[in-house]
């Protein structure tokens, strides 16, 4: 069987929001047990030179809808960035996936070896081959940003593990 490197770059998308919205749940849930405001841990980082964990949902799911929508030959869509509660970054990734797998399948798989253009950074702009950016930019920025989410739940102390962040 053979498999599109824009379906594998789907699927491992997919099971990053679906075991970020188990984690996210953890989370509320752990903040709620412990009467702790859930801004505290919405507003966590783990250095103060990173994102807090409304930032890195945020991102995580910008990068695949961005990228995916570039593969596909679609305008990305934008998502506002106005979530203040997990149920909010919950929905934020259920809209996020609904985006991403509703994009034209065979768009996304055509000329894999084609290159696409994409904005990297201020005023810069990066071409790589379809394929490369789907498995070495969209698909590792999902999952950088959905680690650090994980990470910063788990040091909070939110009884988290490999399965969770697994997706299973």
């Amino acid at each position: 069987m053979s498999h599109s490197t824009s379906s594998v770059a789907l699927a491992q998308i997919g099971q990053y929001y679906r075991a970020m919205g188990g984690v996210l749940a953890k989370g509320a849930q752990h903040a709620k047990d412990r009467g702790v405001d859930e801004q505290t841990y919405l507003n966590w980082r783990l250095a103060p030179d990173m994102f807090t964990l409304t930032r890195q949902v945020q991102l995580a799911s910008d990068f695949g809808v961005r990228g995916m929508s570039r593969l596909a030959g679609v305008e990305p869509v934008s998502l506002p960035d106005t979530e203040t509660t997990f149920m909010e970054l919950q929905a934020r990734l259920a809209k996020a996936w609904e985006i991403v797998s509703g994009l034209d399948a065979e768009a996304m798989a055509a000329d894999p070896d084609g290159e696409i253009t994409f904005p990297a950074g201020r005023d810069q702009t990066m071409t790589l081959p379809r394929g490369v950016y789907a498995c070495n930019m969209i698909v590792p920025n999902v999952g950088f940003h959905a680690a650090m989410s994980y990470a910063i739940l788990r040091h909070l102390g939110v009884p988290l593990g490999k399965r969770d962040f697994m997706g299973g």
